[in-house]
């Protein structure tokens, strides 16, 4: 027996030596950073019961409290009460939800990350970080809503999400949340009866139920229900834009940004209903049955939902539609969206709250994916545009050396010219209503990573605003001057949320957008407040772009 106690032993310590030490055989919990779990010091009282979090280097952290629940395809409503305290210390349920491509590349798994937890139904559930519980102090309270269009994420998939490092340097109250996606969130069953009238949208009322949260229960995370800032990124940054046009969000919320996300029109119920009936005949299923749809396994809904969104688009794509987004979105049905995010009555409904937006300059960076481009001199990439703008390259070359008189080559393909055009038009929409200010950035740091391969891609800026850039040293490198940016955008998106403002002393002024004007922060090494520097150019690609649909149509 000696020798095999011996050997258990020896195994038992280096299962603990694996646990408390890091590659470089330094003893850490968190970057040495103490974790206590008491109960008692982090009960929380909620609508539907009491929750027990963790504290970690002074933050309060609670993970997977039900927000509501839903029965498949039906509006979410409160959750049922529980007995005793609820342990929340580990994240909840992700929506379930198809594979995700990013997976199969070795280079962006590396680079990004992903924690894509477990899936369930039963998703409802948001996270908080504090500093302070039960205190009666006013913090201002963030919402984060995640990416992933309205078909995947969640509220932990990137470790920029986490919250503690931006709670504990601004003092605010970091929320962040899972809702309904994909089939599960937005198939539309309404031409099926009443029963099904708001199904095309429940995620989105996912949200709003959120938000009601809360409003009804931050307060005693040491937040301020009258404070509340909505903020997401890509599809986080389209549900920003939507929820300022939907009536059932008002009040709910007093501060809106923008990232990558000027999401301003959504689907017309005359397509998202055919894409309903479409899923009902994937799955052989007449009229009579459409109970049956919510006994059906959630990878054969998909793969049924999934056909039936194929097959519309391409009869939308014949009636002339182009549609960044088409399928899984919210739909306007005159009832819980009652317009498009761009209609003037939708901007009306949000003039008063203060808005901040922009982009990065790469976006979906073309180099990032077809490495042939990556050391593409000027006839190369000339002949590239040739293939794209024809007899206007020339033209087109002349108003970008305006834009960005320091470009290289590859630049000429990789900056973007989707996302920003539309940003803009959003920055222009809520000037025109001349309500609160609107705020514009572009953001044009680029990582060192795998030798810089990914530029200032989609969610580059990420790590950046939740000051996490040690937590994405495999995104940004976590150096010195991404560090020194970090401090500078986290906290002008500190001061905004408390005040409207994003100025902050490290900062040059930050003007209000103006039609005139076009200011906008450049986020860099060097950051500084631009006017209209891509004005030309953009109005030169949205005219190239629209000359050519026509055409085509």
């Amino acid at each position: 027996m000696g020798p095999v106690k011996l050997i258990s032993r020896t195994f038992l310590v280096l299962i603990l030596w694996s646990c408390t030490t890091t590659k470089d055989n330094v003893k850490v919990a968190f970057n040495n950073h103490e974790i206590t779990t008491s109960t008692n010091s982090t009960v929380v009282s909620t609508e539907a019961g009491e929750v027990a979090g963790y504290i970690e280097d002074g933050i309060y952290i609670y993970k997977g409290i039900p927000y509501a629940e839903a029965d498949r395809f039906m509006p979410p409503h409160s959750p049922v009460p529980w007995e005793g305290v609820r342990s929340s210390r580990a994240y909840g349920p992700v929506c379930p939800q198809g594979k995700r491509m990013g997976w199969y590349s070795d280079e962006q798994s590396f680079a990004f990350d992903w924690d894509d937890g477990y899936a369930d139904e039963n998703c409802l559930r948001v996270n908080v970080w504090t500093q302070g519980i039960n205190d009666r102090k006013k913090r201002p309270v963030m919402v984060w809503l995640h990416g992933g269009g309205y078909s995947a994420g969640s509220g932990q998939e990137l470790p920029a999400y986490d919250g503690a490092a931006l709670c504990k340097k601004g003092d605010v109250v970091l929320v962040s949340l899972n809702h309904r996606l994909n089939v599960l969130g937005f198939l539309d069953l309404s031409a099926f009866g009443e029963k099904y009238a708001k199904s095309g949208n429940v995620g989105l009322l996912d949200l709003v139920e959120a938000l009601k949260w809360v409003k009804n229960n931050i307060e005693q995370f040491g937040g301020d229900p009258q404070n509340v800032t909505i903020f997401g990124q890509s599809g986080g940054g389209g549900k920003v834009s939507t929820l300022m046009a939907t009536p059932a969000a008002a009040g709910l919320f007093d501060k809106a940004i923008v990232q990558s996300g000027s999401l301003l029109n959504v689907m017309e119920a005359k397509y998202s209903r055919k894409i309903g009936l479409a899923t009902m005949q994937e799955l052989g299923l007449k009229a009579s049955q459409i109970n049956e749809l919510a006994k059906v396994p959630y990878e054969k809904l998909l793969e049924a939902g999934t056909n039936a969104v194929s097959k519309i688009r391409e009869e939308a794509g014949a009636e002339g539609l182009d549609a960044l987004l088409f399928g899984w979105e919210p739909t306007v049905d005159g009832n819980v969206l009652p317009w498009q995010p761009a209609d003037l009555k939708a901007i009306e409904q949000s003039k008063d709250i203060p808005l901040l937006l922009g982009t990065t300059l790469h976006e979906f960076t073309a180099s990032t994916y077809n490495p042939a481009l990556r050391n593409i001199d000027q006839t190369g990439a000339v002949n590239e545009l040739k293939q794209r703008y024809g007899e206007k390259t020339d033209e087109f070359i002349s108003v970008f050396e305006k834009a960005y008189p320091n470009y290289e080559p590859k630049d000429l393909l990789d900056v973007d010219f989707l996302f920003r055009p539309k940003a803009l038009e959003q920055a222009s929409l809520r000037y025109n209503t001349q309500g609160a200010p609107v705020y514009t950035y572009l953001f044009s740091w680029e990582s060192p990573v795998l030798d810089g391969m990914f530029r200032s891609t989609h969610c580059m800026e990420l790590p950046f605003v939740f000051n996490n850039i040690s937590r994405c040293r495999e995104l940004t490198g976590g150096g010195e001057e991404a560090r020194n940016l970090a401090d500078k955008m986290s906290s002008a998106w500190i001061n905004f949320a408390k005040t409207g403002n994003p100025n902050t002393s490290n900062l040059p002024e930050w003007e209000p957008f103006t039609t005139d004007n076009g200011a906008t922060m450049l986020f860099d090494n060097k950051c500084e407040l631009k006017y209209n520097h891509d004005k030309e150019l953009i109005e030169m690609v949205n005219s190239f772009q629209y000359q050519l649909t026509n055409s085509i149509n």
